[in-house]
């Protein structure tokens, strides 16, 4: 990903409430497609980051945080509802963040898709990244 250990990145919700900054170099990103991706934010697909979680932090405010399965925990602004990162107990050193949720979601491109065995039909994958059905394999 990044070619340097540290990198300024900052984000946050739609409505300013709450921020947060990246001051690590992601160690990938991607398109999730799985359902829970889809009803959490509504959308076919999310962009998203992992981050070392010691180069994550909240910088601004305090986002609510939901369950949204034994395996996670997704936290988001309660006054607007922007969804903004993600945590998997299996992942605990890392933390997803929600690329369109930079104030720059340009800076870290997706590399590949996930979960495309969730993909809904109408929506068609228009890049050539590579796709894995489920989990993308361990690097």
């Amino acid at each position: 990903m990044a070619t340097t250990a540290t990198v300024e990145l900052n984000g946050g919700c739609l409505c300013g409430a709450v921020r947060y900054a990246v001051t690590a170099a992601p160690l990938d990103s991607g398109y999730c497609h799985c359902r829970i991706c889809q009803r959490n934010t509504g959308a076919p697909a999310v962009a998203y980051a992992e981050i070392p979680v010691e180069g994550f932090a909240f910088t601004a405010g305090a986002p609510k945080v939901y369950r949204s399965s034994a395996n996670g925990l997704r936290h988001f602004c309660g006054d607007c509802g922007t969804p903004l990162s993600f945590r998997a107990r299996q992942a605990p050193r890392t933390v997803a963040v929600n690329l369109a949720s930079l104030d720059d979601p340009a800076a870290v491109p997706p590399r590949r898709h996930i979960w495309t065995g969730s993909r809904i039909p109408w929506f068609e994958i228009a890049d050539d990244l590579p796709r894995h059905a489920d989990e993308p394999p361990l690097e």
